[in-house]
């Protein structure tokens, strides 16, 4: 089993876990998706986060604000959706890419995680 492979289970793994992305920032297409709902167009839903984030990107840069983005949430009714570009040595210019059911999640466990799990993607 590839690293993507193993880093994706793990991110379904996370309870509440809905769907989770591997996604080259540049492109905007995902390197490997896991979908756990038929309801979700995990695609779709990929490609415009990567837009949220390079939007963030621009304003940051802009401000002339010398920080880098740790994570991006966005809160849904029903769902997390939880961005976080990558900023390892082996992974930069990648997100990770997960969403969450809001009632079966625990928002603060599922960040301490993804942080776990970028530390172990090699690309």
């Amino acid at each position: 089993m590839s690293n993507l492979d193993i880093t994706l289970k793990d991110m379904m793994l996370i309870d509440g876990a809905l769907g989770a992305a591997v996604v080259d920032y540049d492109s905007g297409m995902p390197l490997g998706m896991r979908n756990g709902s038929k309801a979700l167009d995990l695609e779709v839903a990929v490609i415009g986060s990567t837009e949220v984030v390079r939007a963030k990107v621009r304003t940051i840069e802009q401000l002339g604000i010398d920080e880098s983005i740790e994570d991006i949430l966005v809160s849904l009714s029903s769902q997390y959706h939880v961005i976080r570009p990558m900023a390892g040595r082996h992974s930069r210019g990648m997100l990770l890419y997960l969403i969450l059911d809001r009632t079966t999640s625990n928002l603060a466990l599922a960040r301490h995680r993804l942080r776990a799990i970028e530390q172990t993607l090699e690309i």
